[in-house]
């Protein structure tokens, strides 16, 4: 089977997981709901909860317990991109080829709908508890998950990146917010596959380490897309990081050299994971094509 056919396979495998946890569409608050549902499903590569399952079947991870966590990092990132197309924040209109939220439900039901998201997510994710004979490592998940979205991770680099937004960045500053805004929830998701998978400390520690290249590869080459990207393609507009008076990775090296850079991080990280004594060829593969992705 080629590769774009079990990727294909794996997108559909995530999305109905995903989907599943989403909430019903009912009541008196049902237009809450609908806006949420409408953020999770307007598309996207679910990367990261397609990473955090690979990394689990990587360590033999075979139960149901995975799931809700799946469900959650993905309502989180999604929380996240609703706050940020916001008109106080990066104002886009479109995300994905499709209106963002704010723009068809308002920028007050937003706002409600990125809070209610995060807040749902940890609820989902505190489901596994009844799916699993490991509660200690769901405990250990559900810790993680908080730390990599809070002020020590996403928000925290999402913070300063807001801070700073007009205003040139140090490289320290720019690292500092690639690995806590865009990063942390890319450790988070192939720490707590390890992590629900019965890992010990020294394999947690790598792939911690696999996940932060993963996540200054994929961050860096967005900023390369945000400059020779195709809006068709990227559904988003190109050129916004300039637009916004942002510091990005083609301010300090160029366009060659950030794609050196993603080049050699995405290499780091398939260092790491070759070095584990099991194998998942599909793992493998999806952290590679980071390196030539176009959206």
């Amino acid at each position: 089977m080629d590769w774009q056919r079990r990727l294909q396979e794996r997108l559909g495998e995530t999305e109905d997981v995903v989907t599943r946890w989403l909430p019903e569409e009912t009541g008196h608050q049902k237009l809450i709901f609908q806006a949420m549902n409408y953020s999770v499903l307007a598309g996207g590569k679910r990367l990261r909860p397609m990473l955090m399952k690979e990394v689990y079947r990587l360590f033999g991870g075979q139960g149901r317990e995975i799931e809700p966590f799946m469900a959650a990092i993905e309502m989180i990132h999604t929380s996240s991109l609703v706050h940020d197309d916001l008109p106080a924040m990066d104002a886009d209109e479109y995300r994905r080829g499709k209106k963002t939220t704010w723009v068809v439900y308002g920028e007050d039901m937003a706002i409600l709908a990125g809070d209610a998201l995060m807040i749902y997510a940890f609820e989902v994710a505190a489901k596994a508890f009844g799916l699993t004979e490991h509660p200690m490592r769901v405990g250990k998940a559900v810790g993680l998950l908080a730390e990599k979205t809070g002020i020590y991770g996403m928000i925290g680099g999402q913070t300063v990146d807001v801070e700073l937004t007009g205003r040139p960045m140090t490289k320290e500053q720019l690292d500092f917010v690639y690995e806590l805004k865009t990063g942390a929830l890319l450790e988070a998701s192939m720490l707590i596959g390890a992590v629900l998978a019965g890992t010990g400390e020294e394999e947690q520690r790598k792939v911690e380490q696999m996940a932060r290249a993963v996540g200054m590869a994929f961050q860096i080459q967005d900023d390369i897309l945000d400059v020779t990207g195709d809006e068709q393609v990227t559904g988003k507009p190109v050129g916004s990081d300039e637009k916004n008076s942002k510091t990005t990775y083609v301010t300090f090296q160029g366009l060659e050299g950030a794609k050196a850079l993603v080049e050699a991080y995405s290499r780091q990280a398939i260092e790491i994971l070759d070095g584990f004594p099991a194998e998942n060829p599909f793992l493998r593969q999806l952290i590679l094509s980071l390196i030539n992705r176009k959206n």
